[in-house]
């Protein structure tokens, strides 16, 4: 890599990083700019999973006064654990062609989830401060159709990942949670959670192109906590509109490229 590909890298990890704690939607700018600068489709998409992955770690740390500990979301973390170890081993049995295939699809579906994930979720801007979903204290239990949605979900993340945030957030929404800030904090741990177990599987299967990854790390843990921050204050309207118009050109791109 020359330096001009450095900056390129850091300067679009940073800012994925940054996207995923305010709106979701990172693996937009980080999957195709490893892309462009010459890895396969399968290697870049791991590469990808660990360049983000402590930008993840980066944003729970920054939501860590909202999160709850219990034995729901330690269920939640399980679940997420396996799903995102069927899906990262699914991937590596996938063709290179086959997932080259795939990919304008899956970026035209993640684009889809994440534009109108928002009305499946129905979550609101503005919430109630006493919402204590995940506690163990919450009179209703939660249903089991919630659990097999995120073990879906956590092996789509595991496979490609581009828009768990949003579904994330709507089964969160059926297991009652209403307060906004600490559904992004439990999502940010279970992608976290769903992202770590991705990463050990590919680095195992040697898969990573470790000098693009080290270089996308720092930057994504720089905009992760960064943004976990900035997102408690900021609107996301005009990022979630921005996030969607690259989904879509980028999904475009790859169809006709």
């Amino acid at each position: 890599m020359n330096l001009l590909e450095i900056i390129g890298l850091f300067t679009a990890a940073m800012a994925a990083g940054g996207v995923n704690a305010v709106a979701g939607g990172g693996t937009f700018i980080v999957f195709p700019a490893l892309m462009m600068s010459g890895l396969g489709a399968i290697e870049a998409n791991a590469t990808a999973t660990v360049a983000v992955w402590p930008g993840s770690v980066a944003s729970t740390v920054g939501f860590r006064d909202q999160i709850e500990p219990g034995r729901r979301l330690m269920r939640l973390l399980i679940i997420s654990l396996l799903g995102g170890a069927a899906g990262a081993a699914t991937l590596l049995l996938t063709p290179e062609v086959t997932f080259r295939a795939m990919v304008p699809w899956l970026l035209l579906l993640a684009t889809v989830i994440f534009t109108f994930g928002n009305r499946v979720s129905g979550v609101r801007k503005r919430v109630p401060d006493k919402d204590h979903a995940l506690s163990p204290a919450t009179r209703h239990p939660p249903p089991a159709a919630a659990h097999a949605t995120q073990f879906a979900i956590a092996f789509y993340g595991g496979y490609f990942g581009a828009g768990i945030g949003i579904l994330m957030l709507a089964m969160l929404q059926i297991l009652g949670m209403t307060h906004m800030h600490r559904m992004n904090a439990v999502k940010a741990l279970l992608g976290t959670a769903i992202n770590a177990v991705a990463v050990v599987i590919f680095i195992c299967a040697g898969i990573v192109a470790w000098p693009e990854a080290l270089v996308m790390m720092t930057g994504a843990i720089a905009g992760g906590y960064a943004g976990a921050h900035v997102s408690q204050r900021l609107s996301q309207q005009v990022v979630r509109r921005t996030v969607t118009a690259v989904g879509l050109a980028l999904a475009l791109y790859y169809f006709v490229a």
